[in-house]
């Protein structure tokens, strides 16, 4: 086989492993549609499908009405390779996360990452459980540890001001000009009034669908949702 021939082939092989890198991601996404995430988006870059942009609302507990933004990062040869990683932005007073880079120790539940068993709405449900069970082995943050155990005042005080830290942030300019990068802007009847009056009547919001919606509720930090019904 000449030269030539022996570069089309590679270069065949290659295209067919990018795109099927990008269907096993794409099929992750869908996976993600499936479950009742309580709070949290999340959502592919437009530009790079290993970066998935989230944020969680928090509705209970001691970190209650917390609105904190995530970045899920994706290893080059996903789901080959090492545990994705998932990062706050900014970080978050917590004993499971990073103090200085925001990272959430995923290593108890994920010590290796195992393509036949692990999925990324599994990292996303120990997102959401750590904000309620902060008893963490091995802790990230030390400090946060010792004082959850030993000085709940200090704890709580430094929960309270990272709770505030995030919702402060809400509003931000975006880092990225990324168009799939999570934003909100502050509630405009005369701009927002109609587009919740049919969100909240349109057929996705049926009591058998379990689809959230972004919006923000005035005067608060909670998302719009459907009132429930006797």
């Amino acid at each position: 086989m000449s030269q030539e021939s022996n570069n089309n082939v590679k270069e065949i092989r290659e295209l067919y492993s990018m795109f099927h890198q990008e269907y096993i991601i794409m099929a992750e996404y869908r996976m993600l549609q499936t479950e009742n995430w309580e709070g949290i988006y999340v959502i592919p870059s437009f530009e790079n499908s290993f970066i998935w942009f989230g944020v969680i609302f928090v509705r209970t507990g001691l970190y209650e009405n917390g609105v904190f933004r995530f970045t899920l990062s994706l290893p080059q040869k996903f789901p080959d390779g090492e545990v994705p990683i998932l990062t706050f932005t900014p970080s978050v007073y917590h004993p499971a996360v990073d103090p200085s880079t925001g990272i959430l120790n995923l290593n108890e539940v994920f010590p290796q990452w195992d393509k036949k068993k692990n999925h990324l709405w599994q990292i996303l449900k120990y997102l959401q459980w750590i904000f309620n069970n902060l008893n963490i082995k091995v802790p990230s943050n030390i400090e946060a540890s010792v004082a959850h155990k030993t000085n709940k005042k200090v704890f709580l005080e430094k929960v309270k001001a990272s709770v505030l830290e995030s919702v402060l942030h809400l509003y931000d300019n975006p880092p990225t000009e990324d168009k799939h990068y999570i934003t909100f802007k502050l509630y405009d009847p005369e701009v927002h009034e109609e587009a919740k009056k049919i969100m909240l009547q349109s057929q996705i919001m049926s009591n058998d669908c379990n689809l959230g919606i972004s919006c923000v509720q005035p005067g608060s930090y909670q998302p719009f949702s459907k009132e429930e019904t006797s």
